[in-house]
């Protein structure tokens, strides 16, 4: 092999591989499930805007015993513990909760950053409804290991990955932690 095939196989394999990293996402075994979380939870500036412009609570417990109830049924339809699954998705509506409560302390604080426009609920509560969904779906297939002793290191290990693929910002971050907080199940 001469040198400069050498040096131009070598290269390729350098950039082939680079390219494939760069375009897919960690391998954790969580990755899916936590990424869900975190998209879950970007919804929370959105509704928030929107409870802020038409004065709604921050806190809509009759939405949320919906999405309890509903999430529950699917975790049934999956034949894994509708409880469990209902304390996961509790945590994720109490992290939401808090980004959006964090959110009216900003806007308070400085009026000049508080939204101007209501966005759509209605398509907020769909994107949100079709990841409660992909959720209950990856818990299902990850519950022997959500189970396992090693959950912690894989949940740490793919939160790390999501927090650094998407950027999230500190608070994120922190609501992402608070909203998985439940997934590892001593056994």
């Amino acid at each position: 092999m001469t040198r400069n095939r050498a040096v131009l196989l070598l290269a390729a394999l350098l950039f082939a591989g680079h390219g494939s990293a760069a375009a897919q996402p960690p391998t954790t075994p969580y990755y899916r499930l936590i990424d869900a979380a975190a998209e879950r939870l970007a919804t929370a500036d959105a509704v928030a805007a929107y409870k802020w412009i038409n004065g709604g609570p921050i806190t809509d417990r009759a939405r949320a015993d919906q999405v309890l109830d509903a999430v529950a049924a699917d975790a049934a339809a999956h034949g894994i513990d509708p409880q469990y699954v209902r304390t996961v998705f509790t945590d994720q509506i109490d992290a939401t909760e808090g980004v959006q409560y964090t959110r009216f302390a900003q806007w308070k604080f400085d009026p000049d950053t508080a939204p101007a426009a209501a966005p759509d609920l209605t398509e907020s509560r769909a994107q949100i409804d079709l990841l409660n969904k992909t959720m209950v779906e990856e818990i299902a297939l990850q519950w022997n290991s959500l189970h396992s002793p090693s959950c912690h290191t894989e949940l740490a290990a793919a939160t790390d990955a999501v927090a650094a693929g998407r950027h999230l910002a500190d608070l994120y971050r922190r609501a992402l932690e608070s909203a998985t907080r439940s997934y590892c199940v001593a056994t």
